[in-house]
């Protein structure tokens, strides 16, 4: 899909606040309410526009350990990835998950209540996965950017 300067600014828009309703949409981007609300739909059925959801504050949910961890797999045999990725998807704990390039295979943003609950779920989750051979924690001391509108 090819995004000209009006769907920029809805995705900026919607970015910012995505309880906007329709009718203010519009009158921000200068289009009528109908014809935003087919600009709206084409961005969420090309992809473009993944989900709708809030931002909120993991500390003030009482998750104040964060981490990020570097995991380093065994080896790449497809069967153990694939079992891998599906048991991060089932960790609340896994945030994100990252596979990169560099030493490690992939980085994980983990969110826990303590140090405790940090080292239990290493114990009794990551370290349990066939596919992981080691991990490398680096914890978080201060969040500096997150969650920022993605433009061009």
């Amino acid at each position: 899909m090819q995004l000209d300067d009006r769907d920029l600014r809805i995705l900026t828009y919607l970015q910012k606040d995505s309880q906007l309703s329709n009718a203010d949409l519009a009158d921000q981007v200068g289009m009528s309410a109908s014809a935003l609300w087919r600009r709206v739909r084409s961005l969420e059925e090309a992809g473009v526009i993944e989900r709708y959801g809030a931002v909120v504050n993991p500390t003030k949910m009482g998750l104040g350990f964060e981490a990020i961890v570097h995991v380093h797999l065994t080896r790449h045999d497809p069967d153990k990835i694939v079992e891998f990725i599906r048991a991060l998807d089932t960790s609340p704990e896994v945030q994100e998950c990252y596979a990169t390039t560099g030493q490690a295979d992939y980085h994980l943003r983990v969110l826990c209540r303590d140090l405790a609950e940090y080292n239990q779920f290493l114990e009794a989750f990551l370290f349990r996965l066939p596919a992981v051979a080691s991990a490398q924690t680096n914890v978080v001391l201060r969040t500096l950017k997150r969650n920022r509108p993605v433009s061009l």
